[in-house]
C-alpha cells in the first residue's frame, strides 16, 4: 500500500500559499473594483477572514513548510469556503472555481488517500451548503447538473492529483536510494577490485619474479632440470593469474561491443559464470544484429541476472534466451533458486536491490520494459525492447542453441 511520501523541497509549499494569497487579495480587488456587489458581504468575508487567514498561511509556508500542509489547513480552506458559499450565494461560480483550486492543490501535499478524501468532503460540504441556503443564482435541475459535475470533478482531481504526486515522490526517493547506493556499489567495487589485484596478482608476480629469478641463477649454473621445473612454475603462476585477471574483467563487463556480439559475449562468460557460482548456465541464442548500446545494455541486465541468481538465490541452474517477437527482442533469464518471497522488487514503493533498479534503468534507457515474476521455485527475468531500424534479425543460431 502507498503512503504519503514527504516532499523534497518547501518551495511548492510556499507557491502553494503565494496562490491562496493572490487568489484572495484578486478578489478583493475584483469587488472593490465592481462597486462592492453582493450587498458588501463578499468584501466583508474577502477582507475580514479569507485574506487574514490566507496572509497566516503565507507566513506559516514560509517558517515551517511541513506544518503548512497539514490536513489542519485544509480544513481551513475549507471553512472559510463555506463561510463565503453561506453569507454570499450568489458568487456560486467564484466559490466552485477557488474550492477546485484549492483542492487540487491541497491533493497534490496530501497524496493518493488524503487527496481525494479531500476533493469529496470538501465538495461535498459545500453542495451541503448551498442546499440548506437554497438562495442561489441558478436552480431546479440545473443547480442539480452542476453540483454534480462539481463533486465529480471534485473527486476525479483528488485521485488523479493525489496519485501523480505519490507516483512521483515514490520516483524520487527510489532515484535518490538508487544513487545513493550506486556511490556505495562503486566505492565497494573499487576496493574490491583493488584488494583482488593486491592479494592476487600483484602478490604472485611478485613470486614470478622470484621464480624467473631462480630459473635465470640454475641455467647460469647449467642446472637444466632446476631451470626447467622453475619455468614450468612460473608459467602455471601466469596462467592462474590470466584466468583471475580474465574474471575480473567479466565482473567489470566486456566493453568492445562494436567487436563482440552479444551471442560471443556470453559465450565466453558462460565458464567463469559456472566456475565462480558452481551452476549450469543453460543458452538459446538467436543471432541478431545488435547496436553496441543495445548489445551492451542487454549484456549487462543477463549478467545481473545471472549474479542474483548465483550470489542470493542459490540456483543450479540458469537459462539465458534472446530472441526477436514481432517487432522486439526479446531478453529471458529464469534459475531455479530461491524467489523474493511475497515482496515486489519492482513496486513504486520498493526501493528494490541496487541490481534490480540498475536492470529496470538500462531497460527504460532501450525504450523496453522490465519483468519479473518471482516464487520459490524461482525467477524469471523478462526484458522486450523495440528493434531499431539497424538492429534486425540474422541467421538463427548462437551458442548453446
Amino acid at each position: 500500500m502507498l503512503r504519503r511520501l514527504p516532499i523534497e523541497s518547501a518551495q511548492p509549499m510556499v507557491v502553494f500559499a503565494a496562490g491562496r494569497f493572490a487568489v484572495t487579495f484578486a478578489g478583493l480587488v475584483a469587488v472593490a473594483v465592481l462597486g462592492f456587489p453582493f450587498g458588501g458581504r463578499g468584501a466583508a468575508i474577502l477582507g475580514g477572514i479569507a485574506l487574514p487567514w490566507a496572509l497566516a498561511c503565507l507566513l506559516l509556508a514560509r517558517r515551517t513548510p511541513e506544518t503548512a500542509v497539514n490536513p489542519l489547513v485544509a480544513v481551513g480552506d475549507l471553512v472559510v469556503l463555506l463561510v463565503f458559499e453561506i453569507v454570499v450565494p450568489e458568487a456560486y461560480g467564484a466559490t466552485r472555481a477557488a474550492a477546485l483550486f484549492l483542492i487540487a492543490a491541497h491533493a497534490h501535499f496530501q497524496g493518493e488517500w488524503r487527496g481525494p478524501a479531500v476533493g469529496l468532503l470538501g465538495s461535498v460540504a459545500l453542495v451541503i451548503a448551498t442546499a440548506i441556503r437554497g438562495d442561489t443564482p441558478v436552480g431546479g435541475d440545473t443547480l442539480a447538473f452542476y453540483e454534480i459535475v462539481f463533486v465529480v470533478s471534485a473527486v476525479a482531481i483528488g485521485v488523479v492529483v493525489g496519485r501523480l504526486r505519490t507516483a512521483e515522490s515514490a520516483s524520487r526517493l527510489r532515484a535518490r536510494g538508487l544513487s545513493r547506493r550506486t556511490i556505495q556499489a562503486e566505492n565497494q567495487v573499487r576496493r574490491r577490485v583493488a584488494e583482488a589485484i593486491h592479494d592476487g596478482p600483484v602478490q604472485e608476480l611478485i613470486g614470478l619474479d622470484m621464480i624467473l629469478s631462480a630459473a635465470r641463477h640454475a641455467a647460469s649454473e647449467d642446472r637444466i632440470d632446476d631451470a626447467a621445473r622453475l619455468l614450468d612454475e612460473a608459467r602455471e603462476l601466469a596462467e592462474r593469474n590470466i584466468r583471475a585477471l580474465r574474471d575480473e574483467i567479466v565482473d567489470l563487463g566486456p566493453f568492445a561491443f562494436e567487436e563482440l556480439s552479444f551471442d560471443v559475449a556470453v559465450d565466453n562468460c558462460m565458464p567463469v559464470w559456472e566456475r565462480r557460482y558452481s551452476f549450469e548456465v543453460m543458452a538459446s541464442i538467436e543471432r541478431i544484429e545488435l547496436s553496441s548500446e543495445m548489445a551492451g545494455d542487454l549484456f549487462r541486465i543477463a549478467q545481473e541476472a545471472v549474479a542474483n541468481a548465483g550470489r542470493h538465490a542459490g540456483a543450479k541452474a540458469v537459462s539465458i534466451s534472446l530472441r526477436t517477437v514481432d517487432s522486439d527482442v526479446e531478453l529471458r533469464v529464469t534459475d531455479n533458486g530461491r524467489g523474493f518471497n511475497d515482496a515486489d522488487p519492482l513496486g513504486a514503493a520498493e526501493s528494490g536491490h541496487l541490481g534490480l533498479a540498475s536492470m529496470r534503468e538500462r531497460a527504460e534507457l532501450l525504450d523496453g520494459t522490465l519483468d519479473v515474476e518471482t516464487s520459490e521455485r524461482g525467477t524469471r527475468v523478462l526484458v522486450r525492447a523495440p528493434l531499431s531500424a539497424g538492429d534486425r534479425p540474422g541467421i538463427s543460431g548462437g551458442p548453446g542453441a
